[in-house]
């Protein structure tokens, strides 16, 4: 039996679940459905897949201490790979393959996203090692969903010929979102949502995006080959990476080759791409309303009401969504869901920062809550957790309480510094700082 290597994509941004999810802290870190976000949920479904290798994570530089606080948090192990640049997912991919292929020739990748979410953990895991097995015999397998209904905001497969007698079919063909008529004739005819997960030998990818892409072949094997170990992470080479050509796997690999196979899976899956994909996936009540924070819903029904900071009553409405954030709401009818990114997009071409980032923000054990901005600085509370690190570049710095040590040496309560030049500060205990960064 082929090994098999985990490998989880962590890009994107989320702009359809804005205002929860942004630039700054994307969906798949989120805990939007529970005690894990859905990069965790995915780590934990290949834990035990993972036949003794650690799990891949292919990410960008901005997304490290996210990827690596959420797996230390569940106490899963895995190997960052770290994109220069983002050139959609056939680049990434095949960076994974190329790392894979030089460790073991004739292992198997299974590629996943790290923001979907499934339902039922062992009939996922059935179906991976399903996929794997065909995957070992040279096909390139995909998760097809059986649809519960015709959503229109997926790519669709038609299977084709039986492969075996264990439920692995050929690809008779890849079809793209479909309007509502359409859907329901995929639906009546078998076709099955596009998951955009998949299983193959690293050495078959490679060898079919030699075939249709070479300059991603070419720059996978290279960017991995030159790339630098962080100690933490492995920073794939830049100059190498920038020759891919730019595109999806779909794009590259998956609609022109003959060795894509469907492994049509009965759990229930979501990519959690909208909020009205975040209230299918929630629990709900009796009258088919989801309610996260402090939240009061009266004769509400189908409602989504979500808050991390005020309280949020709505009497008497339905089919809603209602988001809350420290310092924006979102309000509108579950059946516009897919049009928060033109809201998203109309705050970013009016300057608003909030389009983008939190005003909060937490990575490697620090708190950063901006407190004033102008043109001229910013003006940021700072919670650092005992043992936290982090970079601080020209700016003053107030310690409000707490201990911390920087090259000059160690800041206690009421210190006060100007900085002139970056420098490290590390947190003794926890910490809180009043910082002022200047333009």
């Amino acid at each position: 039996m082929a090994k098999l290597f985990p490998v989880i994509l962590c890009g994107g941004s989320g702009t359809r679940l804005w205002p929860a999810s942004r630039l700054d802290r994307p969906k798949q870190f989120l805990k939007l459905l529970g005690r894990y976000s859905s990069f965790q949920e995915t780590l934990l479904r290949v834990a035990d897949l993972a036949t003794e290798q650690q799990i891949i994570i292919v990410t960008g530089a901005s997304m490290i201490e996210f990827v690596r606080e959420q797996a230390r948090e569940i106490d899963v192990p895995i190997v960052i790979l770290v994109e220069p640049e983002a050139r959609d997912s056939a680049p990434a991919v095949a960076a994974a393959a190329a790392y894979i292929e030089a460790v073991d020739p004739d292992a198997v990748a299974l590629m996943l996203a790290a923001d979907h979410h499934i339902g039922e953990v062992e009939l996922f895991r059935d179906a991976a090692r399903l996929a794997a097995q065909a995957a070992a015999k040279g096909f390139i397998v995909t998760f097809g969903v059986r649809p519960s209904g015709p959503a229109t905001g997926f790519g669709y497969i038609r299977p084709g010929a039986a492969i075996d007698a264990e439920g692995v079919f050929k690809v008779a063909a890849f079809v793209e979102k479909p309007d509502l008529e359409l859907a329901k004739t995929y639906v009546a005819d078998g076709y099955l949502w596009n998951s955009g997960n998949f299983a193959f030998k690293a050495s078959t990818m490679l060898s079919e995006l030699e075939a249709f892409e070479p300059s991603i072949a070419d720059a996978a094997r290279a960017t991995v080959a030159k790339a630098q170990d962080a100690g933490a992470y492995l920073q794939l080479d830049a100059e190498s990476f920038a020759q891919a050509a730019k595109k999806s796997l779909d794009y590259a690999v998956m609609e022109r080759t003959q060795l894509a196979a469907v492994v049509p899976a009965i759990f229930s899956w979501s990519d959690l791409g909208a909020w009205d994909a975040i209230w299918g996936a929630s629990p709900q009540d009796g009258h088919g309303n989801a309610a996260q924070g402090d939240v009061t819903l009266i004769n509400c029904r189908g409602v989504l009401a979500r808050s991390t900071a005020p309280f949020i009553g709505a009497i008497g409405v339905s089919d809603l969504m209602i988001v809350a954030e420290p310092d924006a709401v979102l309000v509108c009818r579950r059946d516009d869901a897919q049009a928060v990114k033109t809201l998203v997009d109309h705050l970013k071409a009016n300057g608003r920062d909030l389009a983008q980032r939190h005003p909060v923000s937490e990575a490697g054990g620090v708190e950063r809550r901006t407190l004033s901005r102008s043109a001229e600085n910013k003006v940021e509370l700072w919670r650092f957790t005992a043992g936290a690190s982090i970079e601080v570049s020209r700016g003053q710095i107030q310690v409000l309480s707490g201990r911390l040590t920087s090259e000059g040496g160690e800041l206690g309560q009421g210190d006060f510094i100007a900085l002139t030049a970056s420098k490290t500060l590390s947190a003794q205990e926890p910490s809180t700082l009043l910082v002022t960064t200047f333009s």
